[in-house]
């Protein structure tokens, strides 16, 4: 059985995501779908809308045929990292080719990026300083000194959200010296980051979120979600009381950043240039997370890499833990699989290099640390304390999710 693999959040899972699933199929010819699948806690420093096994059933209803967690010490970091964890763990999960979306579709020319910039790496390099150095941030910065090296004809726009994602997957493919092929398809009609609805069918998981808190409810969202999706969201509302974003932890955030010294803000992951002193200060004063954020925000520090700096304060992520652990992913964690996936699984068990965790008892207690204290600080964004016991009481009672 050939398998290729996905990269994904499914925050939540929408017709954005159903168009990717059946377009990667056509286009790798693959007999079973892959997703690497971040936790509890995403790439751009934020609680998902939804737990990790809500979001499973999303991906198995809607046909991926297997799930496997991307753990926080890779779902939670910058794009290289981040990249360099989900390629590694589809490479030894067996798959042999992966699919990613991107602003440009063309992986030929993701292919001429990745050569013109090595052959001017030193230079490349040498922008990214000054860049850095001038006070913009880490992404303006690549984009920016891509720019400066000038030339650059068939080659895409690292400006763009998805294609600097695909391009870190290339990246991190050919540290790895993996044999992944890889492919690409085109992003269909909402960007990234688009807050508002702009297609009758198609919308970011932004919008979509944010018209989910919003006074219109649920129902505005629904032609932009597969049934299934609906009816999960649905389903865990009323089992849980709700849904999880970072105004749920403001009150925990805040507790954390006044309860703690200026030294102990220092040893956690990503803090840096005394950024610590702005945000004790402003969480003295500020009534909500939004109104910290806007006030913490500066060129240099993008939302994004804030919200990473307050989430690894918020579960007391260290420095030291988070950089013994992101050199190489060493489990595979299965969180659902359909009948396919299984016969997938069966017919690779053997020859994994990495132990396969469908039970948190198996697993080694050092390695997996980070995860199981992620779940018990999600678990926290819910109101009602019998909600956030039966959601915690998952981490450890939740088999892998079997459909058929």
């Amino acid at each position: 059985m050939r398998a290729t693999g996905v990269v994904v959040e499914y925050n939540p899972f929408h017709n954005g995501h159903l168009h990717h699933l059946r377009e990667t199929r056509a286009a790798t010819g693959a007999d079973v779908v892959v997703a690497v699948m971040s936790g509890h806690f995403l790439q751009r420093g934020e609680p998902a809308l939804v737990s990790k096994w809500a979001r499973t059933r999303m991906a198995l209803e809607s046909g991926v045929d297997v799930v496997i967690e991307l753990p926080y010490c890779f779902a939670t970091q910058h794009a290289e990292i981040f990249s360099k964890g989900a390629i590694s763990l589809l490479d030894r999960f067996g798959c042999e080719s992966f699919c990613f979306g991107s602003e440009d579709g063309d992986i030929d020319g993701f292919l001429m990026t990745i050569q013109f910039i090595q052959t001017h790496q030193e230079q490349y390099d040498v922008y990214i300083k000054e860049l850095i150095q001038e006070g913009m941030s880490y992404p303006s910065a690549l984009a920016g000194a891509f720019r400066k090296l000038g030339n650059q004809d068939s080659v895409i726009d690292l400006s763009k959200p998805n294609n600097i994602l695909g391009f870190h997957y290339l990246e991190a493919r050919n540290q790895l010296g993996s044999s992944l092929e890889a492919y690409t398809i085109t992003r269909e009609s909402a960007g990234y980051h688009d807050e508002h609805f702009s297609s009758p069918s198609i919308a970011s998981a932004t919008s979509i979120r944010k018209s989910i808190f919003s006074s219109q409810g649920d129902h505005e969202i629904e032609s932009y979600l597969p049934a299934a999706s609906v009816q999960e969201l649905e389903r865990y509302k009323g089992e849980f009381g709700g849904f999880h974003r970072w105004e749920s932890y403001w009150t925990l955030l805040q507790y954390k950043l006044l309860s703690s010294s200026k030294a102990e803000l220092r040893d956690i992951y990503e803090i840096e240039e005394g950024i610590e002193n702005r945000m004790v200060e402003y969480a003295k004063s500020c009534l909500s997370f939004e109104e910290f954020m806007t006030k913490l925000k500066t060129k240099r520090y993008t939302w994004t890499r804030l919200q990473r700096m307050l989430l690894h304060i918020l579960t007391d992520t260290h420095k030291e833990e988070m950089r013994s652990r992101h050199d190489s992913p060493r489990y595979i964690r299965l969180l659902g699989m359909n009948t396919k996936g299984r016969e997938f699984i069966h017919s690779r068990k053997k020859n994994l290099s990495l132990p396969l965790i469908s039970k948190l008892s198996s697993a080694d207690p050092h390695d997996i640390q980070l995860d199981i204290k992620a779940a018990e600080i999600y678990s926290l964004g819910l109101q009602d304390p019998d909600a956030r016991t039966r959601l915690l009481r998952q981490e450890w009672s939740q088999p892998p999710i079997m459909m058929s």
